[in-house]
């Protein structure tokens, strides 16, 4: 018994460690594309901070300083 609580709670952390690591989607930043400055600049609506993404795709992390 001691030994499946044991594995339980490794598989638990082993999730929440997996599901922070992939969850850089830009939760606090919201990227809208700034075609004034060009076609693969971003702007972030909620801080202001600005990047460059491949065409076609949006910025993942968040710049929040």
């Amino acid at each position: 018994m001691p030994l499946l609580l044991l594995f339980l709670l490794l598989g638990t952390l082993a999730y929440m460690w997996l599901a922070r690591r992939n969850a850089t989607l830009t939760r606090h930043c919201r990227w809208r594309l700034d075609r004034t400055t060009g076609p693969t600049a971003w702007r972030c609506a909620a801080c202001g901070a600005e990047t460059t993404a491949p065409q076609g795709k949006s910025p993942r992390d968040c710049l929040r300083p």
